[in-house]
This record gives C-alpha cells, structure tokens and sequence, in this order.
C-alpha cells in the first residue's frame, strides 16, 4: 500500500506555509493538529526559491510539529510531493477554516 502524502497550508506570522508530511491527526492538546514524518523534494538540486531551504531549517529537528486549527487554511491529500514554500500573505484575502469555541447555552 502507498504512503499517503498531504501538503498543508496554513498561516505563520503573516505569511504562508505549505508543506508536506506523511502524518496529520488531532492533537491531544485542544484545538491543534499534530504534523510528523515532514517530505521535502529531494529530486531538484537547483534552488529555485529559498523558502524551501528555510522550511528545511525550521523543521529540519522536530520530530513533530502542533499547528493551531485556526491557522490551517487547506489540507490536501495529494500524489506525489512538491515544493514547500512560504508565501506573503494578505490576510483579508487568506480564509481559515472557521471555529466557535465558545460554549454552547
């Protein structure tokens, strides 16, 4: 059976990450999804957009990471992996997925 693999979009700190890992669940912390076994494109050399390399870095150590739900833009379960980016972001323009967290009457 193939892996699956997802690409993720989600704000940062006013920009946009999109990158792909094989897992993504919720998270036993409230509110949070869990992301582990990070992919980056390994078949191009040639560094096109240094975002890439960036993401590389941050994530190079985490075994896994916890995202804020209301951060996530996008979850896609895709074929094959692309590159991960980072991308400035309007934030009038960019839409999350929408919680209400307040209690129930």
């Amino acid at each position: 059976m193939k892996q699956k693999i997802y690409k993720i979009k989600f704000l940062q700190v006013g920009e946009v990450y999109e990158i792909y890992a094989k897992n993504i669940r919720q998270s036993d912390f409230y509110a949070f999804l869990e992301i582990e076994n990070f992919i980056f494109d390994t078949k191009n050399n040639i560094v096109v957009d240094t975002s890439e390399e960036k993401l590389k870095a941050e994530f190079l150590d985490a075994k896994k990471t916890l995202i804020p739900i209301n951060a996530v833009i996008r979850i896609d379960e895709v074929a094959e992996i692309g590159k991960s980016k980072i991308s400035k972001s309007d934030i009038k323009s960019v839409s999350t997925i929408p919680f209400d967290f307040s209690e129930k009457k």
